[in-house]
């Protein structure tokens, strides 16, 4: 089975409808990993896109946050405005909707995924200090996961040695291909669609091959442009906009 992974797509439409352009023909069922919502100007589009393509959808922070489930108290102050402007902009379905999202970890074909961390959907994995737990524990051989919007992951071997998984700076399309190995371990991030973060300005998405034991990352660009331009419009702040351009 080939899953198609979407993380992060934080009300970016153009750049789902690009992720998704590209994915087209090369994947069996979708899943996301939360952060649906906040910072973008798509809130409605984007989760009614989610709700009819994904088999399975769990919640992120932006989640909790733009439908009053948490009070955002520990966004930045943009991240706040963001979030209040989603409330406002957000049907009372997809209020609702996102309201009645599960929180993670999900388990779906022998791979576990969440938002943040299996041990709390809000932690962000950066490092060996969160990931090696993980990888050491015997819930399941792979772990997908989001919240941090930098694409990659973290290894451990066979013989136990720790790696990070780096995505090369490469052409849009198939940029790396990581073979799943019998006796290792995996966190796999697929990156973020709608807010990369890994100073790679292209959305990001992966699709996981459980059958031929492999991921595969991906990256294309989409027309940021538009998107800002509709940001602007709803009078989102500017730092929001113009770091889609920059991928930080």
């Amino acid at each position: 089975m080939r899953y198609l992974l979407l993380s992060d797509v934080h009300s970016n439409l153009e750049a789902l409808y690009t992720c998704l352009e590209l994915a087209a023909g090369k994947y069996d069922k979708a899943v996301c990993f939360g952060d649906l919502v906040g910072y973008g100007p798509n809130p409605n589009e984007v989760i009614a896109k989610i709700h009819n393509l994904c088999k399975v959808v769990i919640r992120g922070n932006h989640d909790k946050a733009c439908c009053g489930i948490d009070d955002a108290k520990d966004f930045n102050p943009y991240a706040r405005m963001a979030t209040e402007w989603t409330r406002q902009a957000l049907t009372p379905r997809n209020l609702a909707y996102l309201r009645g999202l599960p929180m993670g970890p999900a388990v779906m074909d022998g791979f576990i995924f969440v938002h943040g961390s299996p041990q709390d959907e809000d932690e962000y994995i950066l490092g060996p200090a969160q990931a090696l737990p993980l990888l050491r524990a015997p819930e399941a051989q792979i772990i997908c996961f989001g919240h941090s919007h930098l694409q990659g992951g973290f290894m451990l071997t066979s013989s136990g040695r720790f790696q990070s998984i780096r995505i090369p700076a490469t052409p849009d399309g198939l940029t790396l291909t990581t073979p799943l190995e019998d006796g290792a371990r995996y966190l796999i991030n697929p990156g973020s669609v709608g807010q990369p973060r890994d100073h790679d300005w292209r959305a990001g998405f992966a699709i996981l091959d459980t059958g031929g034991k492999v991921v595969e990352y991906y990256r294309t660009p989409y027309n940021v442009a538009q998107t800002q331009a509709k940001m602007e419009k709803a009078g989102l702040p500017l730092p929001l906009y113009r770091r889609l351009e920059l991928g930080r």
